[in-house]
């Protein structure tokens, strides 16, 4: 009688190998923004001496920016860049953002810094929730509610260690 094993199943599907440089690049971009955020009015009234009034209105200011550039960062996306071109080469204007932020302690270069900063925002938020969703096809479809879960919760995981570490670390570290 001839060997009648049963066909092996498929192997279960697992996440796409650059999902999980997605969700730690997404984590560790909240973390850098809202720390920065978190320490920013700080930053300018003590240490570039603006006014209360002043540095709170440059901090909306920078806020509105960061939610009105991803309208430019998806119509580069769209029309000319496609979204992982996009988020790759603007997400070099956010690290540079960090950058001047950290190294050109002035006005001038707070606003060259927060300016940077908007624009690689803009670049970022409207591009990776769809690129994570690009890299699921039909054999692995059924993860995405957990990869949009595992997403969504490393932006919060970032974006709530830095508002509890950074001020502490501004606190005690300078």
């Amino acid at each position: 009688m001839a060997d009648q094993t049963s066909p092996s199943a498929a192997p279960a599907a697992r996440f796409p190998f650059q999902f999980r440089y997605i969700i730690g690049n997404e984590a560790c971009e909240r973390f850098s923004f809202y720390g920065m955020r978190s320490i920013l009015v700080v930053f300018m009234t003590q240490h570039l001496l603006f006014a209360k009034n002043d540095a709170t209105g440059v901090f909306h200011s920078f806020v509105a920016a960061c939610y009105l550039m991803p309208l430019l960062g998806g119509f580069l996306a769209d029309r000319f860049f496609g979204k992982y071109n996009t988020i790759l080469y603007i997400s070099l204007f956010y690290c540079l953002g960090h950058g001047v932020l950290a190294v050109w302690e002035s006005k001038t270069g707070l606003y060259v810094g927060l300016a940077f900063l908007a624009f690689g925002s803009g670049g970022i938020k409207p591009c990776v929730s769809s690129f994570l969703g690009d890299q699921f096809n039909r054999s692995n479809s059924h993860l995405l509610k957990r990869a949009y879960d595992l997403f969504y919760w490393s932006i919060n995981f970032g974006s709530f260690f830095s508002t509890l570490l950074i001020p502490y670390t501004l606190k005690h570290w300078g």
